[in-house]
Formats: C-alpha cells, structure tokens, sequence
C-alpha cells in the first residue's frame, strides 16, 4: 500500500529542494515516487497527508560513544580534554545492567531523533547486543589505544578478536588518537586496515595539547600520562603539529574520519588536502562546548572544500544524542545555510560508512528514513534559508 505525504518543504539533498513536493512511499518506507505539487496535482493524488516544515532525509551521526552512555551527567564540563579524559577513566566502571539500560535508552532516543546510521566507537563487546536489535545501521569502529610501543602486537590481536566477536555487525579496527598510538602499533592498523579495505575513524586535534604534545613535549598530557601510570620517555617531540606529526602513518587507500578538528590549522588543512585523497572530517560542536569549550574555525574548513559529516560524541560529553542539535548549534554560531548542514547530516556521512545506496537522501527506491522538521522560513538576500528550531519528528 502506498500514501502519500508532503510538507512546506522536501530537502531531497540529492537534488533541488521542492516547495510543496510530495513522497510516495510503501508501508515499509521504500520511496516509491517524489513528486512537484503540481505532478501531483495533475495525476489526481488528494489523498495526502501534509506536514507544516521541511522532510529530510534520516540523518547520519559518525561519531558516537555509545558505551559511555551511563556517564550522562556525571562528568564536569570545561575541564580541558586531558582533564575529561582523566574523569572518564575514574567513573567508566559500572555494574553491567546499568550500561546496557543506558545504551538501550541512547539508541532509543538517537532513534526518535531521527538518526537512522550511526559510526560507533568500542572498546569492548557489550554493545553488540543493543545494536544487533536497534532499528538504526551501525558500523562500529574497534578502538585500539596502547602508547607503549612494546605491546603493539598485543593490542592489534585483542583489538582482532574483539571485531571478530561482533560479527555479522560491521565493524573495523581503528586508532583512538595521535596521543594514544604508537608507531608500531599504527603499523599494526594500518596492515590490518589495508587488507580488509576497512574504514578509519581517528580523534583528532580536539585540544591544544594535543598539538604542544607533539611539538614541544609540553601541556596537560604530560600529567594526564602521570596520572596513567605510562613512562613516555621514549617519545620524542616531532616539532610539528599532531595532524602532520600522524597523517603519514595511515593509509591512503582508506577512507579515513578525522573527529573535532577544533584546534586544525589552515597549514595542517593544506598537509591534509596534499597527503591525503580520502578525508572526511567529522564536526561534534556541542561536545567541543562541553569540553572545551571551544567550536573549530568553520570558515577555514569551508574554505578548504572538505567533505564535513556530524558527530554527538558521547553523553558522557554532550546533553542528548540528537543531530538535528548538532546542525542548530552550528547555525546558531556560524552563517551557514541549511542546504549545506543538512549534507554533512545526511549525505556526507552516508557516503563516509559507504551506505548511499540507502541513506543520506531522498530518492526512488531508498529507505532512507524520513524525518519532519519544524522550521522557520528565513530571508536573507531575497533567498528563503531555513532556520531550525530543534523539534523533530520521524515520520518514516
């Protein structure tokens, strides 16, 4: 059986946005037919149900800690990431029921939100179960971290096993940050990564220690490893920044997610944009806020035509799990259009986790998810932009 609905505005974001435009769609989502109002109109459709604000795509969050999700609340705000990090660590342990309940509830409401794929990072198994049930696509990225270059092997052979057990889910093993990696094990990754044509996702510059690390063997990390108990006198400053420090390391042939980038230079763009072809760069404001306090220069990565998709990070650094905040805390801050944030939701991210032929926009024969926004007409210019206010509903 196909309906039919259509709204003040279709974003198809694969193609020009449709005032008044109408979907057709069967019971299970599939997009059947997208229509003007005035095709419509001619093949006698009435039967339709109209929605006041824009349809758009189910959005994609590529950066998500859903395993953290029992840290809602618990972890003071601004402290700096090494000081983040370091009340990470001394809250993370939980009674196993109470994680599982808080993930349930996380998926649950990142469902609701309209999220329809999500790129998940884990350092354990106990997240399998949630998403092997959860109405959204989740690609998972096996997180190996070990500084110590001693136990490279060690760690690549947990961090194989792990992505073994989440089978059939797909999953890739990843580096967690600069900071965190050694060469060797980087090396590591890399074979592994190559091999299996598997997708990289990797924090990156998300505080200026991050760079002071790596150019001076200066800054918070220095107490942070203190704190850990890890003797870094192996390491030596590079005197450059993190991201030209690590870039090298990875592979080319993989398409690689760099998260945050709040501390990314127009030097360390022009590295990345010479060294690398498969860049996508990964924006998580409201957690950059939670954090640090701090949002990246959005110009200068406009300016530099890379392919931005969206993040929430954690609840263990962000108040919800919702996109659509994301994309208004971004046109609350920055001049922006809605046409352009609604692509690095939806389309940027889609094509990131390599799922386009489904997600990422409006088309005939995809079950992308619909998702309704309230929203504000805005005229700028004579040119009607679109101002979100946050309520959402998901309509298919």
């Amino acid at each position: 059986m196909v309906s039919y609905i259509s709204a003040s505005y279709i974003y198809p974001v694969s193609a020009a946005p449709l005032k008044d435009g109408v979907i057709a769609i069967d019971s299970n989502g599939l997009i059947k037919e997208i229509l003007t109002a005035a095709e419509a109109a001619s093949k006698g459709i009435t039967d339709i149900t109209y929605y006041k604000g824009a349809l758009v795509p189910g959005f994609v969050n590529t950066h998500c800690h859903l395993e953290l999700s029992h840290l809602k609340g618990k972890i003071a705000k601004h402290t700096g990431l090494p000081g983040f990090v370091e009340q990470v660590i001394r809250q993370r342990q939980a009674d196993e029921a109470e994680v599982i309940a808080a993930m349930e509830e996380a998926d649950r409401k990142m469902y609701e939100n309209g999220i329809v794929a999500v790129g998940d990072i884990s350092n354990k198994l106990i997240s399998k179960e949630v998403k092997e049930i959860s109405g959204i696509h989740y690609h998972t990225f096996i997180e190996a971290m070990g500084f110590n270059p001693v136990k490279a092997e060690e760690i690549i052979k947990a961090a194989a096993e792990l992505k073994h057990a989440f089978k059939p889910l797909s999953a890739s093993i990843v580096p967690h940050a600069p900071y965190s990696v050694s060469d060797e094990l980087f090396q590591q990754i890399r074979i592994e990564g190559e091999k299996n044509h598997d997708l990289i996702s990797i924090h990156n510059q998300e505080t200026p220690d991050e760079n002071a690390f790596f150019e001076g063997k200066t800054g918070s990390f220095l107490k942070l490893y203190q704190f850990l108990g890890l003797n870094i006198d192996f390491f030596e400053a590079t005197g450059k920044t993190s991201l030209i420090s690590y870039l090298p390391k990875l592979s080319t042939t993989q398409k690689t997610l760099l998260v945050h980038n709040t501390f990314t230079s127009k030097a360390d763009l022009d590295f990345a944009s010479a060294h690398h072809p498969s860049l996508y760069w990964c924006l998580c404001p409201n957690a950059n806020l939670y954090i640090e306090d701090k949002l990246p220069e959005l110009k200068r990565l406009q300016d530099a035509n890379v392919k931005i998709t969206l993040g929430t990070d954690s609840l263990a650094s962000n108040d919800q799990l919702s996109i659509i905040e994301e994309m208004k805390t971004l046109q609350d801050h920055f001049k922006i259009s809605f046409e352009e944030l609604l692509k690095w939701a939806t389309w940027n991210g889609a094509a990131f986790l390599g799922i386009e032929d489904q997600f990422g926009s409006l088309a005939v024969g995809k079950t992308p998810g619909i998702v309704l926004l309230e929203t504000v007409d805005n005229y700028v210019d004579n040119y009607v932009d679109i101002l979100i206010t946050g309520k959402i509903k998901r309509i298919a």
